[in-house]
């Protein structure tokens, strides 16, 4: 039997949907947000190590890492912890285990490398007065699963465990090396990748597991955040005509730069946008200033991001940024000699693309297709994510690819359907199987 049809085979019905729902439920239940992702990564080891991967775990050193160009982050993490899997079906007997540290593309036997990726960080439960049930208790309801992380993105990534046992337990030997990442830090900067790459953990193809519905997404966007520091003069609020109203200048600026996005999008002309009418938007999420009701505002501070083009130079797109408020504090009286200040701080997501004729995307395609997922079309997402990381710093072109709808994420009731799980699973173990092909 070809290693086509096996791999259709494993798919179709050896996939552990207990095993998968049961994986999931105790990592859910690690809470791993602000920084604490230690438990959770030492959990997805253990998970590894019962599948019979080889390990490398490691402390990750920040300080080391930091002089990288494209490090960033938001978060204080006092014991980052680097966990990555490997299977190397060239070695010798056996699942074909060998020593566990960092190895880089093709660097055991004489097959072809494929990393998967996923993170264990979350962003924060919100109000957890608005959950159904506790967000770090698994609840299985109506064929959906609920809980903070299960679609961004730790049930993907156990998704894509669960597509790495149906290939062990199918008994098939394939050729070359199957490497699992399990990453911190992807909310707020992607050091964890970062580590696992620079470590060497790099290969001839990745797929990156993040909800995509299971459409094969070969670039993403950049997103940088930003701050603004708009100045004003204080008076009392009773003679606020004395005094120079930061707020307002503020919304001054803030008027120009949604100007500027929509001349940045009016052009775009990639249809793997076209249902999108600003994938690189400008968003102002946080606005602060002021100290008192009855004064004029001297200072306000705006936090944001600002999408990055596919292809766009980071530092170009920076300097455009900054002209762009440049050119706002010119036009002003009072900002021209006291103009608003621009800092680039916290995630600094580049943006990168993977051929559309790279092996990883047509496998990937291939298996959308042959599975019945939906369309075997490409798409392109508008935010960041740790494929950068893969693309640009690992040289190993990839692909976002994984179960669920990004629209239910960073929101209370955080849901998945059981079967987009085990459908995601059913993908990577024909993926693995594809990429990777069955020894002879």
């Amino acid at each position: 039997m070809g290693s086509e049809t096996v791999g259709v085979a494993v798919t179709a019905a050896a996939i552990d949907e207990a095993w998968l729902l049961e994986s999931l439920a105790g990592l859910v239940a690690i809470p791993s947000w602000q920084g604490d992702e230690r438990a959770a990564q030492e959990y997805v080891a253990a998970v590894m190590d019962g599948l019979g991967m080889d390990l490398d775990v490691w402390e990750i050193d920040e300080a080391e890492l930091s002089g990288h160009p494209d490090y960033a982050t938001e978060l204080e993490r006092k014991s980052p912890l680097g966990v990555v899997g490997r299977m190397d079906w060239d070695a010798g007997a056996g699942r074909g285990l060998t020593g566990s540290g960092p190895t880089g593309s093709g660097a055991t036997g004489s097959g072809a490398t494929l990393i998967l990726n996923g993170h264990v960080d979350v962003v924060p439960p919100g109000d957890r007065s608005r959950w159904t049930t506790p967000p770090f208790r698994m609840d299985v309801r109506d064929g959906r699963v609920y809980g903070r992380g299960v679609l961004d993105m730790k049930g993907p990534l156990v998704a894509g465990l669960a597509g790495v046992k149906a290939v062990l337990d199918s008994g098939i030997r394939l050729r070359g090396s199957l490497v699992f990442h399990s990453v911190i830090g992807e909310e707020d900067g992607g050091l964890g990748t970062l580590a696992s790459v620079l470590r060497g953990h790099t290969g001839d193809g990745a797929i990156v597991l993040e909800p995509t519905g299971l459409q094969v997404a070969n670039a993403q966007a950049g997103a940088l955040n930003f701050r603004l520091t708009v100045p004003g003069k204080a008076a009392h609020g009773a003679l606020r005509h004395e005094g120079v109203s930061a707020l307002e200048k503020f919304m001054l600026v803030y008027g120009h730069l949604m100007d500027f996005e929509r001349l940045r999008n009016a052009s775009v002309g990639d249809s793997r946008f076209e249902s999108n009418p600003a994938p690189y938007p400008i968003c102002i999420g946080t606005v602060q200033g002021g100290e008192w009701a009855s004064s004029v505002p001297e200072v306000v501070r705006a936090e944001g991001r600002f999408g990055v083009g596919i292809g766009e130079d980071v530092r170009a797109a920076r300097r455009l940024f900054e002209a762009r408020v440049a050119e706002c504090c010119a036009r002003d009286d009072f900002l021209r000699d006291n103009p608003v200040r621009v800092e680039w701080w916290g995630g600094q997501f580049a943006p990168c693309e993977t051929p559309e004729d790279a092996r990883i995307v047509t496998v990937a395609r291939s298996v959308v297709r042959d599975l019945g997922l939906g369309s075997d079309g490409l798409a392109a997402v508008p935010y960041g994510s740790d494929l950068r990381h893969l693309v640009n710093a690992g040289g190993t072109p990839g692909v976002l690819f994984g179960p669920g709808d990004v629209a239910n994420a960073h929101r209370e009731d955080e849901s998945i359907g059981v079967t987009e799980l085990v459908d995601g699973a059913r993908a990577v173990a024909l993926a693995v199987t594809r990429f990777l092909g069955r020894r002879t």
